[in-house]
C-alpha cells in the first residue's frame, strides 16, 4: 500500500548555485505518524517542508498526499512556522475564525464553526484569552494560538517548522507536552523540523538525519522505540531515550567534522 506522505527523489535547485539544495530525497510517512526532520544549517529542512507545503516548486521529483500530487497549497496541510504569523488588528478568536472561514465555511454553518473555534481554542488551552489580540499575550500563548488555528482547518498533514524555536527552555516544554497530548488524542499526521536533539526524540515517531548541504539527502531514519502517551520525567534516564538520543547527536557530530562523510 503506497504511503500517506511520499516524498519522491526530491531534488531542489535555485537559480545561479551550481549544487542543490536537496538531491534525490526519499521519505515516506504513513498516516497519523509523528515524524521529525533534523540536520546542521543549511541542509535543507525547511526547504523540504516548503514543497510539501506546496509553497515552493521541486526541480526534480514530488510529494503525494492521500494518492493526489502536490502542486501548491492546500487546505489538506496546515502550517505553524517560527513565527506565529498572527494577524495583529484580530482578536485569538478571530484569527483562527478567518482559517476556518476560508477552509470549512461549505461544510459548517455558523454555529457548527463557531463551536469548533471554541473546541480547538480550548484544545491549546487558550480559551481564557480568546478575546485578546496578540500583543497582549505572551509569545507562547501566540504559538499555542497558531497550533490551533493549523487544527482548526482539520488537515490531512500538519507541518511544524520550527514551531518553538523561539521560545524559552520552559515555555517550550509546555508547548511540547501540549503537542504531544495532541497528537495522541487526534492522530495528526506530523511533520515538524527541528534543531534540538531532545525534542525530535521526545515527540517523533522516526527521525529523519539529514547530510550537511548543500546537496543534501536522507542520511539516517532513527525509529524512536518509546511507549505512547510519554512523560519527558520519566524517560530523562530511560535507556531507549538516551540511546536514541546519543545516535542522532552522533550522526549529526560525524557529519559536521567529517564532511568527505558526504560522498560516502
Amino acid at each position: 500500500m503506497p504511503a500517506f506522505l511520499d516524498i519522491s527523489r526530491l531534488t531542489i535547485a535555485f537559480p545561479k548555485s551550481p549544487v542543490p539544495v536537496l538531491s534525490d530525497v526519499e521519505l515516506q510517512i504513513e498516516k497519523g505518524e509523528f515524524v521529525a526532520v533534523i540536520g546542521h544549517s543549511g541542509c535543507g529542512k525547511s526547504t523540504m517542508l516548503n514543497v510539501v507545503a506546496g509553497l515552493l516548486e521541486p526541480t526534480l521529483g514530488g510529494v503525494v498526499l492521500d494518492g493526489r500530487e502536490i502542486a501548491g497549497p492546500g487546505p489538506d496541510r496546515a502550517v505553524v512556522f517560527q513565527n506565529h504569523s498572527l494577524l495583529p488588528w484580530l482578536t485569538c478568536y478571530e484569527n483562527i475564525k478567518l482559517a476556518v472561514d476560508q477552509t470549512l465555511k461549505s461544510s459548517m454553518g455558523r454555529k457548527e464553526r463557531h463551536e469548533w473555534i471554541l473546541h480547538n481554542l480550548g484544545l491549546v488551552r487558550m480559551m481564557h484569552a480568546k478575546d485578546k489580540r496578540p500583543h497582549e499575550i505572551s509569545g507562547g500563548m501566540k504559538q499555542r494560538i497558531g497550533i490551533g488555528r493549523a487544527l482548526a482547518m482539520k488537515p490531512k498533514v500538519l507541518l511544524m517548522d520550527e514551531p518553538f524555536g523561539a521560545l524559552d527552555a520552559l515555555t517550550r516544554a509546555h508547548l511540547q507536552d501540549q503537542v504531544m497530548q495532541i497528537h495522541n488524542d487526534l492522530g495528526m499526521t506530523t511533520m515538524m523540523i527541528t534543531h534540538d536533539v531532545d525534542e525530535a526524540v521526545l515527540l517523533s515517531d522516526r527521525i529523519v538525519m539529514l547530510t550537511n548541504g548543500p546537496n543534501a539527502h536522507v542520511g539516517e531514519i532513527l525509529h524512536v522505540d518509546l511507549p505512547r502517551p510519554r512523560d519527558r520525567l520519566a524517560l530523562a534516564n530511560d535507556p531507549r531515550f538516551v540511546n536514541a538520543r546519543a545516535a542522532v547527536l552522533e550522526f549529526l557530530h560525524a557529519r559536521h567534522t567529517n564532511p568527505a562523510l558526504e560522498a560516502a
